[in-house]
């Protein structure tokens, strides 16, 4: 497990991107939000990438020339090393979570620009909640795999991102019970609980890392 809170952030940019893609929205009539779907995103894509005071990846930045016929040397001054991962929503550390991970459009709630490679299979959550203290505090961001990856038992005494059948998500140590129990650092156990999903910690971003005001 990586912990990536010293590693700084990746190459910075210049906004020209920004000047190019609204003029080239008002040049073809667009609105954002039809741009963003024909680019194969959610609705705010757009709105949200020129919003924000954070670099978008080269890989959007490509999705969105192509839909406005721009030609991608133009933006030939995006960074390069930038990976981006989304964040899918909240794991609870003793607070209950909302939205539902359903209700979050594929791209997530917005996209965290990572300082070094990802596994193409990523997604992050930011934990709210202290019982995980002092390992995980509240704001911090949970990297983990998309998909489940490891059978059910080599979960056992390792901390994970746990969904349960009832759409609750924890950060929690995974511990054998009937079938599992959670257990935390500052908080009673959860016992009885059956996972749908557990999500296998791949690194812990600190709060810092979020650009989208989801802090």
């Amino acid at each position: 497990m990586t912990n990536l809170s010293d590693l700084g952030n990746v190459p910075t940019m210049n906004n020209d991107w920004k000047k190019r893609i609204e003029a080239a929205l008002q040049a073809k009539g667009m609105s954002m939000k039809a741009a963003s779907l024909k680019a194969g995103r959610g609705e705010t894509f757009v709105r949200d990438m020129l919003k924000r005071n954070r670099e978008p990846s080269f890989e959007n930045l490509k999705a969105l020339a192509r839909v406005l016929d721009i030609d991608e040397a133009d933006l030939d001054n995006a960074p390069r090393g930038g990976f981006e991962i989304p964040l899918m929503g909240y794991v609870g550390a003793g607070a209950q979570i909302e939205p539902d991970f359903e209700q979050v459009p594929p791209e997530g709630l917005e996209q965290i620009t990572m300082p070094l490679p990802m596994p193409a299979d990523m997604i992050a959550f930011q934990v709210r909640g202290s019982s995980m203290l002092p390992v995980y505090r509240d704001g911090m961001v949970i990297v983990v795999f998309k998909d489940q990856k490891r059978p059910i038992e080599w979960f056992f005494g390792r901390e994970a991102v746990v969904r349960t059948a009832d759409g609750r998500r924890f950060i929690k140590t995974i511990m054998r019970g009937s079938p599992v129990t959670l257990t935390s650092f500052n908080a009673a156990p959860i016992e009885g609980t059956e996972p749908i999903w557990l999500g296998e910690i791949f690194a812990i971003l600190p709060q810092e890392s979020l650009g989208n005001g989801y802090h």
